[in-house]
């Protein structure tokens, strides 16, 4: 026989430790920093609020049906060949049609206002960042301003960015939670994307898609920071002296965890470009001879 003081004691402590557990968790889905950030939230919020509405009436009625029709309770109607209520059956009916019509409406409305292809409107010239996931680290591309980056990005805030996304190994999904969007990176294809935020600050990004041994370690930051600290970090890269070469990327495509911030002052023209017809080439076993000289070399140095 369980001694009762064992067993509240087991209890508190599995109570205990799910707490700790929950207290980890930073919900940065719910505490956006971005336009689209913002809109995702809401519309999370929207859909439990109107699910809601059925749960909270059901388990008040399963509290007071359960009390007021007790064993004890005498008083109670006792009716065992009840079988139709015209009322009850308007209620089950006419609530879950309003609420899957408003959801309905709702998922409409956001597909189309969300979708992650869609550019986002502003005066402000939009940054664009070439994305492309390794084994197992993030390497980012900025063709207008001629640097690369391992594993971190800046842009300024209330900027649109532009994100051009692909992969040079398996799947991986790109996501910044505080700033909007997930979306797959993959193989000899190009997803887009496009964010922005309008609050200076460092939000962590990753890859939430299991990609081997090294997935945890597939995490960045994202700094938005102001129009001049932007480009001081710009100039900060390019006063690295070190250009991203095809042999330096030969060397960063092989798989590798827990890559440290590496800036790189140049990268090729293109390059982005280049990484997806590889990997499409390969795909489609097509010869890398037909590829363009530089594209061609590029390619040689990564196998």
């Amino acid at each position: 026989m369980k001694h009762p003081h064992l067993a509240n004691l087991a209890r508190a402590v599995g109570v205990g430790a799910l707490l700790l557990l929950l207290g980890g968790c930073s919900m940065e889905v719910l505490s956006p920093k971005g336009d689209i950030g913002v809109q995702e939230r809401n519309l999370i919020l929207i859909a439990l609020g109107l699910m809601l509405l059925v749960v909270v009436p059901v388990i008040i009625m399963t509290v007071v049906f359960a009390w007021k029709y007790r064993a004890s309770n005498t008083s109670a109607t006792y009716d065992p060949k009840w079988s139709h209520s015209t009322k009850i059956e308007v209620v089950v009916w006419t609530v879950p049609i309003i609420i899957v019509s408003i959801l309905a409406f709702f998922t409409w409305k956001s597909s189309h206002e969300l979708d992650p292809y869609r550019p986002l409107v502003s005066d402000a010239k939009p940054v664009t960042i070439e994305v492309v996931s390794l084994d197992w680290k993030w390497l980012f591309i900025y063709p207008d301003y001629n640097i690369a980056t391992v594993n971190e990005i800046a842009f300024p805030v209330d900027t649109p960015v532009n994100f051009r996304i692909t992969s040079a190994s398996v799947m991986n999904t790109f996501f910044i939670p505080q700033l909007g969007s997930m979306i797959y990176s993959m193989a000899g294809m190009e997803t887009k994307l496009h964010l922005n935020a309008f609050e200076a600050g460092t939000y962590f990004g990753l890859s939430a898609n299991y990609s081997g041994g090294g997935f945890s370690g597939m995490r960045f930051k994202a700094h938005a920071t102001s129009q001049q600290d932007f480009e001081a970090w710009v100039q900060k890269a390019r006063a690295s002296n070190n250009p991203l070469t095809p042999d330096v990327y030969a060397a960063l495509a092989k798989p590798s965890e827990k890559n440290p911030v590496t800036l790189y002052s140049s990268a090729p023209a293109g390059m982005f470009d280049y990484v997806v017809h590889n990997q499409m080439s390969k795909i489609a076993g097509l010869d890398p001879a037909t590829c363009t000289p530089t594209s061609k070399n590029l390619i040689a140095a990564a196998e």
